[in-house]
Formats: structure tokens, C-alpha cells, sequence
């Protein structure tokens, strides 16, 4: 896979970034009044049992990262369970996934792939993040919805017009970073012409990066890829490269304290391997359309807002995951389509297997914030979501032959929700919140059928059944802060939430070993079918926040957050029953081997404990400013119904460091701990991970407009597996699963020593 770095788009960017640093006229912006109701209860710059991430920690993450959700992993009590490189899903208190209501730009973006490869946060890009908060366990109704573990909230910058009494207003950005380990790559920009009531801003943003390398050898022999015969060494954890663009267009309009804006936006990604999964993405095209109106008027202020996303999605064996039994092969993937010929019995090869989804999204959400009074707000609001599923592979030989499969078959989810909250500020020490939110979640699919006649009995179960499914969820909210003075502040609080099965989890319905396999959204390796008498999860948590800090809330301070939660009716897996497809007696005994499970309705429970703070060290130096900044978290989660741990759960983990700031230099080091992982689901065979200590430097540099940023992560280059990694099934035969290539159980291996610079300039 070649890379040239020269190429033309990089020229023109250099010139770009040169020309502004030789001669730029810096012009003066004006961005839209931020439209807030004028009252002492709670700002989005300090939400209840909200966490907002400063623009501070977003600039010095992003030349180290291409996928948005890392820029999070600073936050208290949120993880990520690896993925693609542009693709990690959020872990909130040990829940994940469509567990968390994650909206980006005021959309509900949803996972259209049965592995889960295009997760909300993997359609914008890093550099075009300018606002992200997240809502850790007890969540707002009002921002909340059809989830249990949280909310997140990503916004690209809102638009910009030109001051009062200026004619017009051009301004804009541009960036490039590289990071070794990888060979990654990309660049961003950014441009804007505006008026006083006009705006339209152009974005545009690509990364690309090969297989990366671990701190050493992780497994005992290389693999000779047989596209271009390329060795695949003992320390390069295959499927692990990407490529990705972004594009968006936003044209805004302004009138007195009315704001309207329209977003276009564009993704293309080419491919992006997956090192946990038994297959890769082959492309991932996505259109949005989200159309919003805010004003701001006498009683409050009133927001809404229309989008509808279209996703087009394709999987197969990428090179890397590429195998054969014969001498010959042809020279390229690619060009062939697939690695055989399609045709019932293909000899000398393995079939390929192309999977395609198309994912229709459309939304729309009404909210207002009524002022009561000087101390007393009502928020109220109402949301609808049209979804539609199609979920097809068509024939390629092996086994997969003469039909095409169709895993859902116009899947539907519809959702509808109202809800009010109000937040009453009774006195400077008291302030209290409580809302309600009902939700009607209506699900449906259409009749399916396998490749062959060995689907049958599994698609005239499915289909004699009743798929028709209605849910009637309701979420409670109740939450307290009491300031008894200029440096404390305790929030506590309960919660009430539900969240319906999402379609994967309710529709599929192939035992066969194959099928079962591309459904997985753990990347444990295990196979998945799916269960029609799934009810929703429902979800009791009670949670307090204790923070002791100095009266302005910038020098010094110390969170710690206690929770615990229960869960009627959680999703978990349990191995499905013996006697159809792959479900047999040895299945529901092994333990030193991938097996195949079903989604089931347990209970639950999960408990921990977040601590963050941060302390000067010396203030005013020659040296600068010195700041200690620590974060540690701890997570447990048990299934009552069987004893066995639950899932992907982060063990101890904790983070230290040391921030320089002098003039606009700042500098980073930080130490990142992480405990063995013991605790693990014996359902699933979750692999065990030890221990590890990571060291990271990071600095930046910020002169007028021009921002740089180096850095080295894993500066000790070890070897290390993050516990939410997966199973490792990055390389040669998945299909069957290993082939004899890995051993089963290798847990995916981070990342090595990595070095990284990034420049961004503004004019």
C-alpha cells in the first residue's frame, strides 16, 4: 500500500500555510450571540452530572489521533473498546455502544452494519470538533433518550458572520500532521466567507495510515500476504490500516435572534481493516442533510431541527485477512473483486464473502426552554426517528450458493419520545432538576431467506413468527447540587432509563456458524444470533458527585464520583442451545475456543468509582506555570442471574501528569497505569490482559494563528494489550476462524512507540 506523502494535495496545502505565515491578513470574526435562557441555573459550560471537554485538551489531542472518539479518553469514567482506526466506540461505566445516545451536530447517527463499524462518531472528524460534553450515568431527559449508560455530545463550530458594520468576513483554517507508527497521514481545511446576515463554511478533511506495530513480536511467526506477497512481521497487528474522508458544507443564515443553518455532509471511506473482527470494511459512503433553526425569544428559547442520514456500506476480506491453498493467486484483490471465482464449489482458494447494508436515517426534534421565572426553567420538547434497514450478502461460492442472504430484510425502528424537566434554583446553595421522558420504539422485519436449503429451517422459523414489536419506555430523572459555600459542590442524584434492542440484537436469525459469525458488535470473535422476545433494558442508577475546588473553579480541584447501577432485562449472551446449525453439545462446554451464543434478557449489575482532580505545582517561574492533573477509574459489572462477569469491563486504571504552560509553550507528561484484567465472562471465553504503564510526552506551540504540535506516545515502546481491545483476528484465515495462522485467545496488542507533529494555521 503505497502513500505518497508529496503529492499534490500536500503542496497545495503547504503553499497555503506558508503564504498565510508570510504575509496573512488576520481577519476579525464575529461568531453568532450564543443563545442561552438569562437565569443562574445550570450552563452548558457546567451541565449537571456533565463532564464538557475544553478546547484546550481537543487542540492537543487531535495531530495524535484520527478517530474522534480518543479525544474523549480523558474524560472520568469513559473508556474505548478498540475498533477500526477511525472508529473506537465510547465505554461508559462499563456500557457501551447503542447503550449510549450519542449525537453529533443534533443528530441521532445509528450503527448500520452488523459488526458496528460505522459508529456515530466515526462521520466527523477531530479537527472539525470544536464542542464535546459528556453526561456519565445519571442524564438529563432532556438530552437523553433510548440509551442507559449516558449521553454524548459532539458539535462541529457553529458559523460565523462579519462584525456589525463590516462588509464582509473571509476566514479559515488549514492543517497537516504525520505520525510515524503507521505511516498516517492527513491534512484539514477549512474556509468561510460571510456577512452580517450570510454565512457558508467549506470543510474538508483525510487521513490515511497503514498497519500499525506493536511495542514487540505478539505472535510467533509472519504471515506472507498473497497480494504482492507482502510479510505480515510478528510485532504489525494486521487490518489495522485505513483511509477516511470528510467533506461538509454549511450555509447559515441570521436575522435579530433567529439563526438558521443548513449542513451538507459527505463521507467516503475507501476501507478501513478491522483487527477484531472476521471481516473488514470495504466502503462506507454517507450522505447527511440536517437542516436546524434556533431564536431566542421574550419566554425563552426554541430549537429544532430536521436531518436524514443515507449510509451505503461493504464488507469482505481485505489483503491482510487474504489466504490460499493452492500455488497461484491473482495480483490483486481489488482488481479481481473477490479471491475465488463465484461459483457452489471454487477450488485452490478461499471464498470471498461480500456483505452490503443500506441504511436510511431521518429524524426530526423540537425542544424549548420556557423561563418560568429568574430561577426557574421548564424544558420541554419532542422527537421522532424513521429508520430503515436493508442487510444483504450476495452468493460467492463456498457454501454460499446460488441465493443471495438476506440477514434483514427491511428492518424497521421508529422511534417517538416527549419530555419535560424542570430545574428550580431555590437558593444560592440549592438547585434541583427532575424530568420524565416517554418513548415508543416500534420495530418490524421483513421475511429472509439463506444461501441454500440449509437455511431453511432457520429462515421458516423466522418467518412464521411474529416480528412486530412495540415498546413503551419511560425515563425518570431526579437530581440535586447543594454549594454550601465557594469550594464545595455535591450533585447526587437517580435515574430511570430504557433502551429497545437495536435491530441485530432482535432480527438476525441464522445458526450457521458462518452467518453467526458476522455478528458481533463485542469483537470478542464468538458468533451471535439474534432473539425476537428481547424486551428492553431498564436501568436504576444512583449516583454523587463530590467536588471540592477553589472559588473560581480554574486553579485547583477534586472530583470523586460514586455509582451504582442496576439493570432489569440486560442484553447480555448466553451459548445458544444445542441441537440446529452451529449450536451444538461441544459448543455450550468449550472454553479454550471461540463459541456461538444468542442474545438473552438478564439482569445485572455494575458499580464504581471516578476521582479526577488537578493541583499547581508552581505558578509564576521562570519555567512557567507547573499543574498536576490525575484521573482514576474503577468498574465492575456482575450478571445476578448467573454470576459470571459481564463483558468488556475496564479494570483499575489510572492517569498522571505534569502540565507546563510558559507563554505559548505548553508542555505534557503523562503516565498511564492500567491493573491485569481478572475479572472476565467465562459465557463469552473473554481473553485475560495483564497489567501496564505506558509514558507519553506531548507539547505544543501557539505563535498569533499558527499552532504546533509534536509528541510521542508509548515513548518506552512496550508491548501491552488495552483490556477493551478484543480478540486478535487481524490476519490470514477468519473463515474458518484461525486456520491454524494465530492461536486462539491473542488479545489485540496496542499501539508502539509512536511520534507525531501536527500544524494548523488560521487566517
Amino acid at each position: 500500500m503505497k502513500h505518497p506523502v508529496f503529492c499534490h494535495q500536500r503542496t497545495v496545502l503547504a503553499t497555503v500555510i506558508a503564504a498565510v505565515l508570510h504575509n496573512a491578513a488576520i481577519a476579525e470574526e464575529a461568531a453568532v450571540p450564543t443563545i442561552s435562557v438569562t437565569a443562574s441555573p445550570l450552563t452548558e459550560a457546567q451541565p449537571a452530572h456533565g463532564s464538557a471537554v475544553d478546547m484546550g485538551t481537543l487542540q492537543r489531542l487531535r495531530p495524535a489521533t484520527s478517530d474522534t472518539a480518543s479525544l474523549l479518553k480523558n474524560v472520568p469514567g469513559l473508556t474505548l473498546q478498540g475498533s477500526g482506526g477511525v472508529s473506537s466506540l465510547p465505554v461508559i461505566h462499563g456500557l457501551a455502544d447503542d447503550r449510549l445516545r450519542i449525537k453529533v451536530d443534533g443528530m441521532d447517527l445509528i450503527s448500520a452494519c452488523g459488526n458496528h463499524m460505522n459508529p456515530p462518531l466515526s462521520y466527523i472528524d477531530p479537527s472539525n470538533v470544536s464542542a464535546a460534553t459528556v453526561f456519565a450515568g445519571i442524564t438529563p431527559v432532556s438530552v437523553g433518550g433510548d440509551s442507559i449508560g449516558g449521553t454524548i455530545l459532539v458539535d462541529s463550530p457553529a458559523p460565523q458572520f462579519a462584525r456589525p458594520g463590516a462588509e464582509s468576513l473571509f476566514a479559515g483554517e488549514a492543517g497537516f500532521f504525520y505520525r510515524s507508527n503507521g505511516n498516517a497521514y492527513g491534512d484539514n481545511l477549512k474556509a468561510t466567507a460571510a456577512s452580517e446576515t450570510l454565512s457558508m463554511t467549506f470543510t474538508s478533511s483525510t487521513t490515511e495510515a497503514e498497519d500499525y506495530t506493536a511495542g514487540g513480536d505478539f505472535k510467533t511467526q509472519t504471515y506472507i500476504n498473497d497480494v504482492g506477497d507482502r510479510a505480515i512481521a510478528a510485532d504489525e497487528v494486521g487490518s489495522s490500516m485505513y483511509k477516511s474522508t470528510n467533506r461538509s458544507l454549511s450555509l447559515a443564515m441570521r436575522n435579530e435572534n433567529h439563526l438558521t443553518e443548513l449542513k451538507l455532509g459527505m463521507q467516503d471511506i475507501p476501507y478501513q481493516g478491522w483487527t477484531n473482527q472476521r471481516m473488514d470494511m470495504t466502503g462506507n459512503d454517507s450522505t447527511q442533510f440536517n437542516l436546524s433553526h434556533k431564536a431566542q425569544l421574550d419566554w425563552g428559547t426554541l430549537d429544532a431541527r430536521a436531518y436524514h442520514e443515507r449510509t451505503r456500506h461493504k464488507m469482505q476480506f481485505h489483503d491482510d485477512k487474504l489466504y490460499w491453498y493452492g500455488a497461484s493467486a491473482p495480483t490483486s484483490f481489488a482488481d479481481s473483486g473477490y479471491p475465488c471465482e463465484v461459483g457452489p464449489s471454487p477450488t485452490g482458494c478461499a471464498a470471498g464473502m461480500p456483505m452490503d447494508t443500506e441504511g436510511n436515517n431521518s429524524g426530526a426534534i423540537v425542544k424549548a426552554n420556557i423561563q418560568l421565572s429568574d430561577s426557574d426553567v421548564l424544558r420541554v420538547g419532542g422527537e421522532a426517528q424513521h429508520y430503515r434497514l436493508d442487510d444483504w450478502w450476495d452468493p460467492a461460492g463456498k457454501g454460499m450458493w446460488p441465493d443471495t442472504f438476506w440477514n434483514i430484510n427491511n428492518g424497521e425502528r421508529d422511534r417517538l419520545a416527549l419530555f419535560g424537566e424542570w430545574e428550580a434554583q431555590w437558593s444560592r446553595a440549592w438547585l434541583t432538576q427532575f424530568g420524565i421522558r416517554g418513548e415508543r420504539v416500534d420495530m418490524s422485519a421483513g421475511d429472509v431467506q439463506g444461501y441454500n436449503p440449509s437455511y431453511v429451517a432457520d429462515a421458516t422459523l423466522f418467518n412464521n413468527a411474529d416480528r412486530k414489536k412495540t415498546d413503551n419506555n419511560i425515563d425518570v430523572t431526579a437530581l440535586a447540587r447543594f454549594t454550601p459555600d465557594a469550594n464545595r459542590t455535591i450533585e447526587f442524584g437517580y435515574a430511570q432509563k430504557t433502551r429497545s434492542p437495536n435491530l441485530y440484537e432482535r432480527y438476525t436469525w441464522s445458526t450457521g456458524g458462518m452467518a453467526m459469525y458476522m455478528i458481533n458488535m463485542a469483537g470478542d470473535g464468538n458468533g451471535y444470533v439474534g432473539n425476537l422476545e428481547l424486551e428492553p433494558e431498564v436501568a436504576h442508577t444512583i449516583s454523587a458527585t463530590f467536588n471540592w475546588h477553589d472559588a473560581e473553579q480554574d486553579k485547583w480541584g477534586l472530583k470523586i464520583t460514586p455509582y451504582y447501577t442496576y439493570v432489569k432485562d440486560y442484553i447480555d449472551a448466553e451459548r445458544c442451545t444445542a441441537g440446529t446449525g452451529a449450536c451444538t453439545t461441544a459448543n455450550l462446554t468449550a472454553t479454550d475456543a471461540f463459541v456461538f451464543l444468542q442474545f438473552v434478557n438478564q439482569s445485572a449489575r455494575i458499580y464504581g468509582l471516578d476521582v479526577s482532580g488537578h493541583f499547581p505545582l508552581a505558578e509564576n517561574t521562570a519555567y512557567g506555570n507547573f499543574t498536576a492533573t490525575g484521573m482514576l477509574s474503577y468498574t465492575h459489572g456482575e450478571n445476578d442471574d448467573t454470576n459470571d462477569n459481564l463483558y468488556n469491563m475496564m479494570p483499575l486504571n489510572i492517569k498522571l501528569a505534569v502540565v507546563q504552560q510558559n507563554a505559548g509553550w505548553s508542555n505534557t507528561a503523562e503516565v498511564e497505569l492500567v491493573d491485569d484484567k481478572e475479572d472476565v465472562s467465562a459465557t463469552r471465553n473473554e481473553v485475560k490482559t495483564e497489567a501496564y504503564g505506558l509514558l507519553h510526552l506531548r507539547s505544543s506551540y501557539t505563535w498569533k494563528q499558527v499552532r504546533f504540535d509534536v509528541g510521542i506516545e508509548n515513548v518506552l515502546d512496550k508491548l501491552y494489550s488495552h483490556p477493551l481491545g478484543g480478540v486478535y483476528t487481524g490476519e490470514g484465515a477468519t473463515m474458518p476462524p484461525r486456520a491454524g495462522l494465530i492461536p486462539w485467545g491473542v488479545a489485540v496488542p496496542g499501539m508502539g512507540r509512536s511520534i507525531y507533529a501536527g500544524v494548523n494555521v488560521k487566517f
